[in-house]
């Protein structure tokens, strides 16, 4: 498995070096029509009726942090004192009573600490209302049977890392807990109340027996450097988890991150606002209850990094509600699901590099795409919901088998199969942005009705017959954008006649070689489309605002282009050299559609008008 995953990591790496190698701005006269197409009579003229442009997701989670939270506590003349001594413990001032190895703190304020503990812990058990704050000032803790640091009663709890030190933490391999009956405490620093992490030093917690770090409430981490090992979970925040800063790195025998509070609506949620996190996970990277959101910070993440059973969860991040992502850093390799919601997924922004053995996005509700870059690198199925809608950002994914799915149920593994019935309620939405598909199974497969009203797509589809480079049950709706898409003619589907922008289903007169061109322009010589595809093909289909009524066009295969090639469109540029194939003059919304029930050849140059004779 770890094989697995590191060879996920690098093919993320290869293919977003090649992504980046290539200006993702597209200005050829053909796809550029598509920036303007709002002022055009294509589109203008046209009422366009759309499912939706949005989806239900939940209202933004807003954190709250005190002062206490982000301003990091220093030594002053009311700062108790606590020095650590191997087997012994010394206290200067009040609120603390020292028992043997373990010192327990009972009044609010700040304690500085120091020093050595063999086997020992550092206890908070106050009823003021007020914040404890300990400051670790350089200290090693260990403890063989619980935890070294245990919070059993406080209104909040902060641990402050003094600037410029190192501190460990570290328990053993077995337990004898405290309470029994709720088996506690259960991780090397364990809070029943809130708990905060702050400062400019170093802790490192390592937790032998289950988890690292866990609060019973909320949990919330403004800086320092952390790293935490833990057999089980890294870092647990039952109410929820809040990051504003800070390095972290976490290697988890199961969930890296987890809020789990599954009774009240408004708890079990996880919130990246910032900082830089690596984390190293058995079974899901993040995991929250609710909600997950990711305003900010770099995040790379491994999840499943080890051997587990095929019904595990090894998701990168996961979230039982909503997963909403606004901005950041992403980059994950995981055995599972990329990106997972049982609710909605929400992206905004951001840069988000995924490679998966599953889905690369899967959301069962819903995928509202906003903005951002999102590169899928390898999945199963690129995008899997059963409402996709797209209204900007850029995207380029790669899949072993469906593109896009959008699906009415959910099978073993995820949604779709064979026969799986239409439903209305179930739909692809494409209003803008930029779409780069290459599939191995259908390019961009819909069970439910699909409308395309702008943007940008790209799909190279599927080399076997069996899978089609558009898939859709219901019709496929094009009133405005640009699509070129290629692929085998066995499934071979154009968009419905029910468009209002002109496409065309061209088949080749015999399959055409990976990377051989295919270029069609106007009459008078005015590109439409030159295109590299990236495998093997035998049909092409194109809808562009540049096709009009009573127009002529040319088909041609081979040649060379001066132009530069992003994702395999060539713009900017002279095409020559190639050989005319085909001919077909427009008299319809669609030339040469099909409705994906079987295969047929286009004919020679000169050939035009329906199946059979682009």
């Amino acid at each position: 498995m770890k094989k697995f995953i590191t060879l996920l990591l690098l093919s993320i790496l290869v293919f977003t070096l090649a992504a980046c190698s290539s200006d993702t701005a597209v200005s050829s006269s053909a796809v550029s029509a598509v920036q303007s197409a709002a002022a055009s009579d294509v589109v203008a003229d046209t009422a366009v009726s759309t499912q939706s442009t949005s989806a239900t997701a939940l209202e933004p989670i807003a954190v709250e942090y005190d002062n206490d939270d982000l301003e990091t506590a220093v030594n002053d003349a009311n700062t108790t004192t606590i020095n650590l001594e191997g087997n012994a413990i010394t206290v200067v001032g009040a609120g603390a009573e020292v028992n043997g190895s373990a010192v327990t703190i009972t009044a609010a304020g700040s304690y500085s600490i120091s020093g050595s503990l063999n086997d020992g812990q550092i206890r908070v058990d106050t009823a003021d209302k007020e914040t404890v704050t300990l400051i670790l000032n350089g200290v090693d803790i260990a403890n063989a049977t619980s935890a070294p640091i245990y919070i059993l009663n406080a209104d909040k709890t902060v641990i402050t890392l003094a600037d410029g030190t190192e501190n460990v933490i570290t328990d053993g391999d077995d337990y004898v807990y405290e309470d029994a009956v709720e088996e506690e405490p259960n991780a090397a620093i364990f809070s029943k109340d809130d708990l905060t992490i702050n400062g400019g030093g170093s802790l490192t917690v390592n937790a032998n027996f289950n988890n690292g770090i866990a609060s019973k409430d909320d949990l919330k981490i403004t800086g320092g450097t952390i790293i935490v090992n833990a057999a089980n979970d890294g870092i647990k925040g039952k109410d929820s988890i809040a990051v504003l800063d800070g390095t972290i790195t976490i290697n988890a025998g199961a969930d890296g991150m987890q809020s789990n509070n599954d009774v009240d609506a408004e708890k079990g949620y996880v919130s990246i606002e910032g900082g830089a996190l690596e984390i190293t996970a058995g079974l899901d990277g993040i995991q929250a209850e609710t909600q997950l959101q990711v305003s900010g910070g770099n995040l790379a993440i491994t999840a499943g990094n080890g051997i587990h059973s095929a019904t595990d969860s090894a998701k990168g991040l996961k979230a039982g509600l909503d997963l909403t992502i606004s901005g950041g850093t992403i980059l994950i390799g995981a055995a599972d699901d990329g990106l997972h919601s049982n609710g909605s997924i929400t992206i905004n922004g951001g840069d988000i590099l995924l490679g998966s053995a599953d889905d690369g996005v899967h959301a069962d509700a819903s995928l509202v795409i906003n903005g951002g870059a999102l590169t899928i690198a390898q999945s199963y199925e690129g995008l899997e919901s059963g409402i996709i809608i797209i209204n900007d950002g850029t995207i380029r994914l790669m899949s072993s088998d469906d593109g896009i799915n959008v699906s009415s149920g959910q099978g073993e593994g995820g949604f779709g199969g064979p026969g799986e019935m239409v439903s209305s309620e179930y739909y692809l939405e494409i209003n803008g942005g930029y779409l780069y598909v290459d599939a191995d199974g259908d390019g961009i497969d819909s069970n439910g009705i699909g409308t395309m009203n702008g943007g940008v797509v790209i799909v190279n589809g599927p080399v076997m017959n069996n899978n089609g480079t558009l898939d859709v049950g219901g019709s496929l709706v094009v009133n405005g954008g640009f699509l070129v898409g290629v692929g085998s003619a066995g499934m071979a589907q154009s968009p419905s006649t029910s468009s209002t922008q002109y496409s065309v289903l061209q088949m080749m007169t015999s399959t055409q070689s990976a990377g051989s061109l295919v270029h069609i322009e106007s009459e008078d010589g005015t590109e439409i489309v030159t295109f590299a595809p990236t495998k093997s093909y035998e049909t092409i289909v194109v809808s562009s605002p540049e096709l009009e009524n009573g127009g002529t066009y040319l088909v041609y295969t081979g040649g060379s282009s001066t132009g530069t090639a992003t994702d395999g469109l060539y713009t900017d540029g002279a095409y020559s050299g190639g050989t005319q194939v085909a001919s077909f003059t427009i008299s319809s919304i669609v030339t040469g559609e099909s409705g994906g029930m079987g295969g047929f050849r286009g004919s020679g140059p000169g050939g035009g008008g329906r199946p059979g004779r682009p």
